[in-house]
């Protein structure tokens, strides 16, 4: 089932418009994250040697999908930074302080999408804005769009997973160590991932 319309390769100002699926349009609205079911994380590469692997649970978010014109369908999410969480509390703190995301000066992470297009099939990249410590740059999140369905409690959920890689110096997270053998403690490629389930609101 298609989401959103797919950009032509040829020209950036010619779309290609797909068939409207009843199924689709009746998707159109607005939705909720639910944060109890859905999962924002992140892989970091530690000491060249192996993955250290962390999330932020305290975030919200909305999606506007529009299944009759799909390209004007959005999403938006809001994350606490203090929320990460890696399962090491001496770890987290660092992450937390000045040395990482400095969470009491900037306490939210943001991402704002300004695109969306298919890639085939169920697959879609969401073009946006990520913005950590006040800096803004670019982020494209390849996903795929899991289906949708009404929960036992007549909730109607859709459901997308996605991921994205980058350099966590574009943002100003730099702190590193060196390690006596080479390299460093800490690699600057981080992978995150999302899993998300949103409730249509009435």
């Amino acid at each position: 089932m298609g989401l959103f319309n797919r950009r032509s390769q040829e020209s950036a100002t010619t779309v290609a418009t797909l068939d409207v699926d009843p199924a689709l349009a009746a998707l159109t609205g607005e939705y909720l994250i639910d944060a109890a079911h859905s999962s924002i994380g992140f892989t970091v590469r530690h000491a060249m040697v192996t993955n250290v692997r962390g999330a932020f649970t305290d975030y919200s978010g909305t999606l506007r999908l529009d299944g009759s014109d799909p390209a004007r369908s959005a999403a938006s999410i809001e994350v606490k930074i203090a929320s990460v969480d890696t399962g090491i509390a001496d770890r987290d703190g660092h992450l937390r302080s000045g040395d990482f995301f400095d969470a009491e000066a900037f306490p939210l992470m943001t991402f704002r999408s300004t695109e969306a297009a298919q890639l085939g099939g169920d697959a879609y990249r969401i073009t946006g804005e990520l913005t950590i410590k006040d800096v803004t740059r670019p982020l494209s999140i390849d996903l795929e769009f899991n289906g949708s369905a009404t929960d036992v409690y007549g909730n109607e959920r859709v459901g997308f997973e996605g991921s994205a890689e980058i350099l966590r110096s574009d943002w100003g997270l730099t702190w590193n160590a060196a390690l006596e053998a080479g390299g460093v403690m800490v690699s600057d490629k981080v992978k995150l991932t999302f899993d998300i389930s949103a409730i249509k609101q009435a």
